[in-house]
């Protein structure tokens, strides 16, 4: 991992394609902003992690993506 220190204004590049620009920093939070190719997805990390889990469920045996399904409607109600 690459730990850097920017300012606002200031940016990072990976390759020739991808650029991330920070923003704004206030208060304990960094807005950035990422530049790159529209056919790369870029996705937060809780989103991409969600999809990732539903493809995997959609692979899954019929019968475990029930088994699935049921345990999580049984955590979900009060």
């Amino acid at each position: 991992m690459l730990i850097l220190t920017r300012r606002p204004g200031e940016a990072i590049r990976i390759g020739d394609k991808i650029r991330i620009v920070v923003v704004q920093a206030e208060a304990g939070k960094i807005r950035i902003g990422i530049e790159g190719p529209r056919e790369l997805p870029i996705l937060r990390e809780e989103l991409y992690t969600l999809i990732r889990e539903g493809n995997q469920q959609a692979n899954a045996p019929a019968d475990l993506a029930l088994e699935h399904w049921l345990a999580e409607g049984k955590k979900e109600k009060p």
